[in-house]
Protein backbone atom coordinates (compact mmCIF):
# COMPACT_ATOMS: atom_id res chain seq x y z
CA UNK A 1 0.00 0.00 0.00
CA UNK A 2 1.36 3.43 -1.00
CA UNK A 3 2.12 5.84 1.74
CA UNK A 4 -0.26 8.76 1.74
CA UNK A 5 1.23 12.23 2.20
CA UNK A 6 0.83 13.69 5.68
CA UNK A 7 -1.10 16.70 4.46
CA UNK A 8 -2.76 17.55 1.19
CA UNK A 9 -3.45 21.03 -0.02
CA UNK A 10 -7.05 22.13 -0.28
CA UNK A 11 -6.73 22.18 -4.06
CA UNK A 12 -5.40 18.60 -4.11
CA UNK A 13 -8.18 17.41 -1.81
CA UNK A 14 -10.83 19.17 -3.88
CA UNK A 15 -9.42 17.73 -7.12
CA UNK A 16 -9.39 14.21 -5.68
CA UNK A 17 -12.96 14.66 -4.44
CA UNK A 18 -14.08 15.78 -7.91
CA UNK A 19 -12.38 12.81 -9.59
CA UNK A 20 -13.81 10.36 -7.04
CA UNK A 21 -17.35 11.57 -7.76
CA UNK A 22 -16.86 10.73 -11.44
CA UNK A 23 -19.36 13.36 -12.48
CA UNK A 24 -19.45 14.15 -16.19
CA UNK A 25 -18.54 17.63 -17.41
CA UNK A 26 -16.93 18.79 -14.15
CA UNK A 27 -14.01 21.09 -14.83
CA UNK A 28 -12.18 21.14 -11.51
CA UNK A 29 -9.67 23.73 -12.77
CA UNK A 30 -12.50 26.09 -13.72
CA UNK A 31 -14.01 25.74 -10.26
CA UNK A 32 -10.66 26.46 -8.63
CA UNK A 33 -10.12 29.47 -10.91
CA UNK A 34 -13.60 30.72 -9.96
CA UNK A 35 -12.77 30.55 -6.25
CA UNK A 36 -9.44 32.27 -6.82
CA UNK A 37 -11.37 35.15 -8.39
CA UNK A 38 -13.64 35.29 -5.34
CA UNK A 39 -10.67 35.45 -2.97
CA UNK A 40 -9.02 38.12 -5.10
CA UNK A 41 -12.23 40.19 -5.01
CA UNK A 42 -12.40 39.84 -1.23
CA UNK A 43 -8.79 40.95 -0.95
CA UNK A 44 -9.40 44.00 -3.18
CA UNK A 45 -12.47 44.88 -1.15
CA UNK A 46 -10.53 44.60 2.12
CA UNK A 47 -7.75 46.79 0.71
CA UNK A 48 -10.29 49.42 -0.35
CA UNK A 49 -11.84 49.36 3.13
CA UNK A 50 -8.43 49.66 4.78
CA UNK A 51 -7.49 52.58 2.53
CA UNK A 52 -10.77 54.29 3.42
CA UNK A 53 -10.19 53.75 7.13
CA UNK A 54 -6.66 55.12 6.80
CA UNK A 55 -7.91 58.22 4.98
CA UNK A 56 -10.59 58.70 7.62
CA UNK A 57 -8.11 58.49 10.49
CA UNK A 58 -5.68 60.81 8.72
CA UNK A 59 -8.40 63.41 8.15
CA UNK A 60 -9.60 63.13 11.75
CA UNK A 61 -6.05 63.76 12.94
CA UNK A 62 -5.84 66.88 10.73
CA UNK A 63 -9.18 68.11 12.09
CA UNK A 64 -8.04 67.62 15.67
CA UNK A 65 -4.80 69.49 14.99
CA UNK A 66 -6.77 72.37 13.43
CA UNK A 67 -9.11 72.47 16.43
CA UNK A 68 -6.26 72.48 18.93
CA UNK A 69 -4.51 75.24 16.99
CA UNK A 70 -7.70 77.32 16.99
CA UNK A 71 -8.19 76.81 20.74
CA UNK A 72 -4.58 77.82 21.38
CA UNK A 73 -4.97 80.95 19.25
CA UNK A 74 -8.19 81.84 21.04
CA UNK A 75 -6.67 81.36 24.49
CA UNK A 76 -3.68 83.52 23.59
CA UNK A 77 -5.92 86.28 22.25
CA UNK A 78 -7.87 86.57 25.50
CA UNK A 79 -6.62 89.38 27.63
CA UNK A 80 -8.13 90.55 30.85
CA UNK A 81 -10.24 93.53 30.07
CA UNK A 82 -13.65 94.40 28.77
CA UNK A 83 -16.17 91.64 29.71
CA UNK A 84 -18.40 92.49 26.75
CA UNK A 85 -15.52 91.98 24.33
CA UNK A 86 -14.66 88.65 25.99
CA UNK A 87 -18.25 87.42 25.64
CA UNK A 88 -18.32 88.43 21.97
CA UNK A 89 -15.09 86.52 21.32
CA UNK A 90 -16.43 83.47 23.14
CA UNK A 91 -19.71 83.61 21.19
CA UNK A 92 -17.81 83.94 17.88
CA UNK A 93 -15.58 81.03 18.85
CA UNK A 94 -18.58 78.88 19.81
CA UNK A 95 -20.30 79.68 16.48
CA UNK A 96 -17.15 78.87 14.46
CA UNK A 97 -16.67 75.66 16.46
CA UNK A 98 -20.24 74.55 15.80
CA UNK A 99 -20.01 75.35 12.07
CA UNK A 100 -16.69 73.53 11.82
CA UNK A 101 -18.08 70.51 13.66
CA UNK A 102 -20.99 70.30 11.21
CA UNK A 103 -18.68 70.66 8.20
CA UNK A 104 -16.30 68.02 9.59
CA UNK A 105 -19.13 65.60 10.35
CA UNK A 106 -20.35 65.94 6.76
CA UNK A 107 -16.85 65.36 5.44
CA UNK A 108 -16.39 62.27 7.63
CA UNK A 109 -19.74 60.88 6.48
CA UNK A 110 -18.71 61.38 2.86
CA UNK A 111 -15.36 59.63 3.42
CA UNK A 112 -17.11 56.66 5.04
CA UNK A 113 -19.72 56.51 2.26
CA UNK A 114 -17.10 56.65 -0.48
CA UNK A 115 -14.97 53.97 1.13
CA UNK A 116 -17.93 51.68 1.74
CA UNK A 117 -19.28 52.18 -1.77
CA UNK A 118 -15.92 51.31 -3.33
CA UNK A 119 -15.61 48.16 -1.24
CA UNK A 120 -19.19 47.06 -1.97
CA UNK A 121 -18.81 47.77 -5.70
CA UNK A 122 -15.82 45.44 -5.90
CA UNK A 123 -17.85 42.63 -4.33
CA UNK A 124 -20.97 43.45 -6.35
CA UNK A 125 -18.94 43.30 -9.55
CA UNK A 126 -17.52 39.89 -8.63
CA UNK A 127 -20.97 38.54 -7.75
CA UNK A 128 -22.31 39.72 -11.11
CA UNK A 129 -19.35 38.14 -12.89
CA UNK A 130 -19.86 34.87 -10.96
CA UNK A 131 -23.55 34.77 -11.92
CA UNK A 132 -22.59 35.26 -15.57
CA UNK A 133 -20.07 32.41 -15.26
CA UNK A 134 -22.75 30.14 -13.79
CA UNK A 135 -25.21 31.02 -16.58
CA UNK A 136 -22.55 30.40 -19.22
CA UNK A 137 -21.66 27.01 -17.73
CA UNK A 138 -25.34 26.00 -17.64
CA UNK A 139 -25.81 27.05 -21.27
CA UNK A 140 -22.96 24.74 -22.31
CA UNK A 141 -24.81 21.71 -20.93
Amino acid sequence: MAKRPDSESFIDMFGKFGRDLKLPNVDVEAILAHNRKNLEALEKSARASAAGASALLSRQREMLQDTLREITDMAQSYRAGNPKEMMEKQAAFARRSFETALKNAGEMAELVRTSGTESIEILRSRIKEAMEEIRASQEKK
